[in-house]
């Protein structure tokens, strides 16, 4: 039996929409999962008398976490380690980018190619190097030492990134403000940078996110407990086989939030950004 082109419409908008809502509750139920349990008391989240929903709102567990343990320490670690990644990307991968897309100097394309190579490289087989370097300039157990680390991704691909951009601006306006004095900084403070705001955007939300998030180099770089960040200090809240999961969830639900707020501070230039990144091939 065939079926008519209106009842093959509705048969896919059916499908299309029982699988949009699966993928839908498969996304969000993790999320309120974590919201529920954060606001749940230990005989809601433990036991026979575990619920879906809190029955009593408590914010035992938020105070629980700032006030008996590390957290607040791990919130102020990460949050310097995001700043200082995003400041030191944005600036290098500028001047990087700019001077491999206007600058003419020999192996110029290689060094390009190179950005590229070096970003795609997993971090599972550079650690253990990372390590002994880091290790034998005295910056383990440091902010410093896991800011520097964490440039070793962000620096390439926001460099490689910002050469796309940087190729789309006309030479003529950067000719014309040299002509007029402007200096090579110049141009790239008072020209380049103010017209690839979208991807600057880019750039620091991709380096805050994977600073943020990231795991491997913070757990293997930092030991000690005043400079871990939140990714290695949320499994203190598993001792042997007991799980907290009370000031776990808090805490991660926290977590989430600074990503939350970079994104829709830069959305509208993230939009924007990646809009004009697809359309320029």
């Amino acid at each position: 039996m065939v079926l008519s082109q209106a009842a093959s419409r509705r048969l896919v908008n059916l499908v299309s929409g029982i699988v949009l809502f699966v993928l839908m509750v498969w996304t969000v139920a993790p999320l309120y999962w974590m919201v529920a349990t954060s606001l749940k008391s230990n005989t809601e989240i433990y036991g026979a008398a575990a619920t879906l929903w809190p029955k009593a709102l408590t914010f035992d567990n938020y105070t629980t976490l700032f006030a008996e343990t590390n957290f607040p320490i791990y919130f102020r670690n990460s949050v310097i380690v995001a700043l200082a990644t995003v400041v030191l990307s944005l600036v290098i991968s500028a001047l990087g980018a700019y001077a491999l897309t206007r600058l003419r100097f020999r192996g110029r394309r290689v060094l390009a190619q190179g950005l590229v190579y070096t970003y795609l490289m997993p971090s599972s087989l550079l650690f253990i190097p990372l390590l002994i370097i880091v290790r034998n300039v005295g910056l383990q157990n440091t902010m410093e030492g896991l800011v520097l680390s964490y440039l070793g991704f962000t620096v390439p691909f926001c460099t490689w990134l910002l050469m796309g951009y940087f190729i789309s601006i006309p030479v003529e306006l950067e000719e014309s403000a040299m002509i007029d004095g402007c200096s090579r900084l110049g141009v790239l403070w008072r020209i380049v940078l103010p017209l690839t705001l979208p991807a600057l955007a880019i750039v620091a939300f991709f380096s805050f996110t994977l600073s943020w998030n990231e795991f491997i180099y913070a757990s293997v770089l930092v030991t000690d407990a005043n400079v871990r960040t939140i990714p290695t200090g949320i499994p203190d809240f598993v001792v042997a086989d007991v799980f907290f999961w009370g000031p776990m969830m808090a805490s991660t639900l926290i977590s989430t939030l600074p990503p939350l707020i970079v994104y829709f501070v830069f959305q509208r230039f993230l939009i924007s950004g990646l809009t004009l990144g697809a359309v320029k091939g």
